[in-house]
């Protein structure tokens, strides 16, 4: 009972502190200090025996693992987005898209760079390192809150994307390994659900975004943004998408050889491609790499304290219990299938991480009954991208506060509808199409 009520104490403090801009550095360790004082999980590791769960051990297994696993990523993104900012080439394609789409599609643009990225295979987080400079530009000249700006990155990355039938992101692929499927499982639903999502959710962040300018809202500039000269001499917008197509036919020709690491390949040909197309247009090369590399610390160091917090969360007894009754839910398979990826991914921060712990308990207890794979691979899939982004998620954590430099108490619940509503219609929708037998 104590362990219960220490994990689900320190979730809500975790997300508590993040909405009231508590460093992650620090709320992360303190909040994975409670569920483990709660649990009575052992403090050190010379306390234990090897291997034994602990709060030091485990925290900083999950901190280390994530710094590991993503540190060249994070630094490359960050270190392009940088030189396409300084380099004027965000400036560049923005005017570009302004003056061909007009203003008032200046969120459009956004939000289908972003999804042709994630569906090309570029891990959401550089999505948002690579796409934010544009955004920028893009709010500024339209003159539009900049507090939406993590609400449209998120909303072209982790929504109608990122679970759809081919995407070759993760959460589309883990399922591939319980369920015996392919990355196209389900895609007839699949489909539908993506159109939904993107008509809808674009429809929504318009309207949000046109409330706030009706009440007087506008774009508020920061002494750090890229400052824009008038009149001053920009490369050329199409030259200046060349280094964003050079990372996106990197990452999707190297993914299945590569898997991950295809990012670092590709993050690197996009920096060379920038500083070789547009070097003569740099206002200090050097200065930009220097800036990105100190974000990309920002970054990672935020999302590690959240994935640190997992990982000893994961390690009390509590977590198993609700694991278990996650994935014993009763009636429908594929509802039962959806709450228990949603909540744990909810629990853990995590899409993948949902469906990696749910997963092999779910798919062979389900699959024995008769449950039809691609629409439980859909189904999960869809659902673990729904509770995964609460306040605490690392996507979130990293794209409001490390890239955009907002609060969540200024951009949290824009980004909230469209990454945990938005795909929550989706999935219901889906659901309820596998139930009539389209797709199976």
């Amino acid at each position: 009972m104590l362990s219960m009520i220490g994990l689900i104490g320190g979730l809500v403090l975790l997300i508590v502190l993040t909405m009231r801009g508590m460093n992650l550095l620090i709320a992360g360790p303190l909040c994975a200090l409670f569920v483990a004082l709660f649990s009575g999980l052992p403090l050190f590791p010379q306390l234990v025996g090897e291997g034994e769960a602990n709060f030091v051990g485990n925290y900083m297994s999950g901190f280390t693992g994530f710094v590991a696993s993503w540190y060249l990523m994070f630094l490359l993104g960050a270190i392009f987005g940088k030189v396409m900012e300084d380099s004027g080439a965000a400036d560049s394609v923005s005017k570009w898209v302004v003056d061909k789409l007009g203003m008032k599609r200046a969120v459009l643009a956004i939000v289908l760079a972003c999804a042709i990225l994630t569906y090309g295979g570029v891990s959401l987080f550089v999505v948002a390192f690579s796409v934010y400079p544009m955004a920028v530009s893009l709010f500024r000249q339209a003159d539009l809150p900049r507090r939406f700006i993590p609400a449209a990155l998120g909303f072209g990355s982790v929504t109608f994307t990122m679970t759809s039938a081919g995407s070759p992101e993760i959460q589309n692929w883990i399922p591939i390994e319980y369920l015996g499927t392919t990355p196209y499982a389900g895609w007839e639903v699949s489909l539908i659900v993506g159109v939904l999502m993107a008509v809808f959710g674009y429809w929504w962040l318009k309207r949000l975004i046109g409330k706030a300018v009706k009440s007087g809202e506008k774009f508020v500039e920061r002494k750090n943004d890229p400052t824009i000269v008038e009149g001053a001499e920009l490369p050329n917008p199409l030259v200046s998408l060349i280094p964003l197509l050079v990372v996106l036919v990197i990452s999707f020709v190297f993914h299945d050889s590569l898997k991950q690491s295809a990012l670092i390949v590709a993050l690197s040909g996009g920096v060379i491609a920038t500083y070789l197309l547009n070097r003569k247009y740099f206002k200090n090369f050097w200065s930009a790499i220097s800036e990105g590399t100190l974000g990309a610390l920002i970054a990672i160091g935020n999302t590690a304290a959240v994935v640190g917090f997992g990982g000893v969360a994961k390690a009390v007894p509590a977590f198993a219990v609700a694991v278990e009754a996650m994935t014993n839910i009763p009636g429908s398979p594929l509802i039962g299938g959806a709450i228990a990826v949603s909540v744990i991914a909810g629990m853990t921060g995590s899409a993948s991480g949902g469906q990696a712990i749910a997963l092999p308990i779910l798919a062979p207890h389900y699959i024995d009954a008769g449950v039809n794979p691609e629409a439980l691979h859909r189904v999960v899939a869809i659902s673990s991208g729904v509770l995964d982004s609460l306040p605490h998620n690392g996507y979130v954590v990293t794209t409001i506060t490390a890239i955009c430099g907002d609060t969540h108490k200024a951009a949290y619940l824009p980004m909230a509808a469209m990454t945990v509503i938005v795909p929550l219609i989706g999935l219901m929708l889906a659901i309820i199409l596998f139930s009539f037998g389209l797709g199976i």
